[in-house]
């Protein structure tokens, strides 16, 4: 585990280092299995472009939750997350060969009482905002 953020090394405006995480089939299967969501457009082609999209998509939840991933490495504390929340934006598109990148990057956005801080989130995948809203309360060391 990374050492903890502390409160009094960060100031509004410090930018997070920024993180590429890679999804690929694999990926997904495995999230339907730990979530429960078997849709298919989150693994079989034809059905996600049956419907209308360009391919099979990530669950947004698993977008979610990459976001999550990326606060808890910063932070170095999974337990320091006070809330998290996103609204979603675009999908994910992950091709069978390649699979995708989703690139994370953030920003102290406010700092609070209680070693609270505010952290801004962007997250985007081929070029497209995936997340947006994306903001996470932290509780530093």
């Amino acid at each position: 585990m990374a050492a903890q953020v502390k409160y009094d090394d960060v100031e509004v405006g410090t930018e997070l280092p920024a993180q590429t995480y890679h999804v690929d089939r694999a990926n997904l299967v495995m999230y339907a299995g730990a979530s429960g969501d078997f849709n298919p457009i989150h693994w079989r082609e034809s059905v996600a472009k049956a419907v209308g999209l360009p391919d099979v998509i990530a669950h947004g939840m698993y977008t979610m939750a990459q976001g999550g991933r990326y606060v808890t490495d910063w932070v170095g504390d999974p337990g320091a997350v006070v809330s998290y929340g996103v609204r979603f934006s675009a999908p994910v598109v992950v091709p069978d060969e390649g699979g995708a990148d989703i690139e994370i990057s953030g920003k102290v956005e406010e700092k609070r009482d209680d070693n609270q801080v505010v952290v801004a989130l962007t997250a985007r995948s081929a070029g497209a905002k995936v997340l947006t809203r994306a903001k996470a309360v932290v509780r530093l060391a």
